[in-house]
């Protein structure tokens, strides 16, 4: 009888390991997923040629909690469009807290009326937006545009304007597909 007993006992606590196993992986995982990182999809052209429609990605959603973001960081955000449908949007930071963004005819970006030098944009800009008079940001805000200039929803239209630190979801850090492609998102 007091085998029975032992046997009983041991597969009681083997079960009861096994379940919290199974909970602490769990609890992992949605701490991970909630405050460290997150798996997105690029839906879209306006990356082109640095990330490509349907490239999943790592974003790192840590990074602006323990550093602040920098020019040209590839960073998710939350838009919400005339029509009230929310999407998220991947751009690159341009413009900087307090500095005064201009783009004139000729495409050329300035930043604090010195030109950006930079080898991001994929064309020619044909539509500097609001920027040609020149947007100056505020103490939390950045300017942020797509690669593909041309084909970009971005900082230069109104109707995404300019970015809030506290808006800012995360940083592009990894690239996990197309396997081709794998690698750290620079």
């Amino acid at each position: 009888m007091g085998d029975n007993n032992s046997t009983f006992r041991k597969v009681i606590k083997e079960i009861a390991s096994t379940l919290v196993y199974i909970a602490s992986v769990i609890l992992i995982t949605f701490l991970f997923i909630t405050f460290v990182a997150q798996r997105t999809e690029v839906s879209g052209h306006s990356m082109m040629n640095t990330l490509q429609d349907k490239d999943s990605l790592i974003v790192s959603k840590i990074s602006y909690e323990i550093g602040d973001p920098e020019r040209f960081d590839i960073v998710v955000f939350p838009h919400v469009d005339a029509l009230g449908n929310s999407t998220y949007f991947i751009k690159r930071i341009i413009g900087m807290p307090g500095e005064t963004v201009k783009i004139d005819l000729d495409g050329n970006i300035y930043i604090n009326g010195q030109i950006l030098v930079e080898s991001y944009g994929r064309e020619v800009i044909k539509n500097p937006g609001v920027a040609y008079e020149g947007v100056t940001l505020g103490p939390d805000e950045y300017f942020v545009m797509g690669d593909n200039r041309n084909d970009s929803m971005d900082s230069r239209y109104e109707d995404v304007g300019n970015i809030k630190r506290d808006e800012l979801v995360g940083k592009a850090w990894l690239r996990i597909y197309p396997f081709d492609s794998f690698g750290i998102v620079k």
